[in-house]
């Protein structure tokens, strides 16, 4: 599923390096026992350093990699999005959230303004998906990212796509973005407080506290901002309401493509919303 852009045309050289595994010339996947899975890393890291990453960090990236079966097996099910909505929400937009959605963007008014003005995407939406995605950065995740990057790599149901992910994951580490032991997430690889796969950190993380960074693991205000330049370069209409059926709500397809959590995205920053507007 991370806003001035960090070296920006350099993000979108190494992007295009990062995609290129993507093509016909793609590593050949594997089957669902794993078999060939320490031969296939090795060819990998091969792969990688053609396409311009460092030995140093295709090594240390798949170093002790292990195929994963459990995440296979979790990948294949997706069990979070087959709750009913308001399963969805009880478990990931409770009271809880609204309200501390509510709070942090009463504390940091001026940073969420900030925002808006220059992305157009408005702070109930945005604190919805911090909310949502990682606790507001409390629950970023612990896998190694390159583990599970490779494991969905090799596997044959979406390897083109996740071959592109980990050339993007290697990137990131060898641009300097992100150091190595910085590189744990989630299951599916997403990395820092808004849970951005590697090829849309690389395009869509910015700076938003100016220090000269997008560091969406450290930085709250790199994610803020990060959030809004991914939602604007997806095609977000500043000033539009994200009711179902608009053309902002349609937006948060390019989130997540699971129906349920676009729809409460769209019914928690609603009720963020109403309560701030009351507040005022």
């Amino acid at each position: 599923m991370r806003i001035t852009t960090k070296l920006l045309s350099a993000g979108l050289i190494s992007l295009g390096a990062a995609l290129s595994v993507g093509t016909a010339s793609a590593a050949q996947c594997g089957g669902n026992d794993g078999a060939g899975f320490d031969a296939w890393v090795q060819n990998f890291q091969a792969e990688a350093v053609s396409r311009g990453i460092s030995q140093r960090t295709a090594s240390a990236a798949l170093a002790g990699v292990a195929y994963d079966r459990r995440l296979i097996a979790y990948d294949r099910t997706q069990r979070p999005f087959k709750l009913t909505l308001e399963q969805f929400i009880a478990k990931r937009a409770p009271a809880s959230l609204i309200s501390q959605a509510r709070s942090r963007i009463q504390k940091n008014k001026a940073l969420f303004d900030r925002v808006e003005a220059r992305y157009g995407v408005p702070a109930p939406i945005i604190a919805t998906i911090w909310g949502m995605e990682t606790a507001f950065g409390a629950i970023q995740g612990t896998k190694n990212v390159f583990n599970g990057l490779a494991t969905l790599a090799y596997d044959c149901r979406r390897s083109d796509m996740f071959q592109g992910e980990l050339i993007a994951a290697m990137t990131l580490v060898d641009r300097g973005d992100l150091t190595m032991a910085e590189m744990r997430g989630a299951e599916h690889g997403e990395i820092g407080q808004a849970q951005f796969l590697p090829s849309s950190y690389l395009k869509y993380a910015v700076d938003g506290d100016g220090d000269g960074r997008a560091d969406m693991v450290r930085s709250s205000a790199d994610t803020i901002a990060s959030i809004g330049n991914y939602l604007k370069q997806k095609g977000w209409r500043a000033g539009g309401g994200w009711e179902e059926g608009s053309a902002n709500f349609a937006v948060l397809s390019e989130w997540n493509k699971a129906s349920v959590y676009q729809k409460a995205i769209a019914y928690a920053a609603t009720r963020i919303d109403e309560g701030s507007t009351a507040a005022r």
